[in-house]
């Protein structure tokens, strides 16, 4: 029973001090909780960085094991390439002077033989000293030929001279212009005349083997401005019967040049394009009557004021020969003294 006594005393006393214990834990819990944090925030954030440190220190190690092993990758293939380029040009060197002692060997004994090209050589000079001696032959034929086909050219164009001046022979009353009486014999021209058969008017002015086409146009009727061709022969014996136009004349009109009348001539299109023309040509050169208003706030009143200088035209001023514009103070926009311009 005292025992029982003893505990009840000492609850009396315990009570007041649990709820004070409680008071205090209550007050001071917020506290408690904000630094229990704080050490736990530490303290995660110190294994969280070591083991950051930790992941950085392995990163790095595995790319250093990584780059150098493709470094070394790499340096192989570059030496391989290398060694193979090497060994290559060897080969090429060595196949090029093989090749350079072969052909050498093959050319001096099949292809570039001494004694076969020097008897080559004499055989050519031989073929060459023939060859021009035949040449010279014929230079000295063709010159002649041209020769004697100047000479027969002269000849027939004398005869064709002596045929049209036929009528300048002399005849026993009168002597002519090459037989001068002054001179112990006469002219060449005289005996050609004698031979000549005198030209007929007749005679078509027309290339023929006694003339070799030397043909006086000053005394024909038909014009040469046009391309001249060889007539038809009529259909009978006879000479045709009729009112036939010159055949000059016919000619000239078969060759006279194109002339289209202007409806001919004008395009189908001539009425558009002169309308696009015209519409062109007003809008390069025209020009608005209603006055420029730069601004919104513009006064339909108030007249544009034009520029300082280009409110005069250009005039020639005595000082040479430029074109300057004129200077008028009573036109000014701004108060400026006339003496500062001149």
């Amino acid at each position: 029973m005292a025992t029982l006594e003893r505990l009840r005393k000492e609850m009396s006393d315990l009570i007041p001090e649990f709820f004070r214990q409680c008071r205090a834990a209550d007050e001071n819990r917020l506290a408690e909780y904000n630094a229990a944090v704080v050490i736990q925030s530490w303290f995660r954030g110190s294994r969280v960085r070591a083991h950051l440190r930790h992941l950085n220190r392995m990163v790095n190690v595995i790319q250093k094991w990584w780059r150098g092993y493709l470094a070394r990758k790499y340096f192989r293939n570059k030496v391989k390439t290398a060694y193979f380029i090497m060994k290559m040009n060897f080969y090429n060197d060595m196949a090029v002077r093989i090749q350079k002692m072969w052909r050498g060997y093959y050319v001096r004994k099949y292809v570039h033989n001494y004694y076969a090209l020097k008897k080559y050589l004499e055989g050519v000079a031989i073929k060459n000293s023939l060859v021009r001696k035949e040449l010279e032959e014929y230079a000295t034929m063709r010159e002649k030929e041209k020769l004697k086909q100047d000479l027969e050219k002269e000849e027939r164009r004398k005869n064709y001279e002596a045929r049209k001046m036929h009528y300048l022979l002399s005849t026993e009353q009168v002597a002519g212009v090459f037989n001068s009486p002054y001179r112990q014999y006469p002219d060449e021209m005289e005996f050609r005349l004698q031979r000549a058969r005198p030209l007929s008017h007749r005679d078509l002015p027309k290339k023929s083997n006694d003339s070799d086409g030397f043909v006086d146009w000053s005394d024909c009727r038909h014009p040469f401005s046009f391309p001249t061709t060889s007539l038809l022969p009529p259909i009978n014996k006879k000479k045709p019967q009729g009112p036939f136009r010159d055949v000059g004349e016919v000619l000239q009109q078969r060759y006279k040049p194109l002339e289209p009348t202007l409806k001919v001539a004008t395009s189908f299109t001539s009425v558009e394009e002169a309308r696009e023309e015209i519409k062109r040509q007003e809008w390069a050169k025209g020009f608005q009557d209603v006055m420029f208003a730069p601004f919104a706030s513009f006064h339909k009143n108030k007249p544009y004021e034009p520029l300082i200088h280009t409110s005069t035209e250009y005039k020639r001023i005595p000082y040479g020969n430029q074109n300057f514009r004129v200077e008028e103070a009573t036109k000014w926009v701004t108060k400026k003294r006339a003496s500062a311009f001149g």
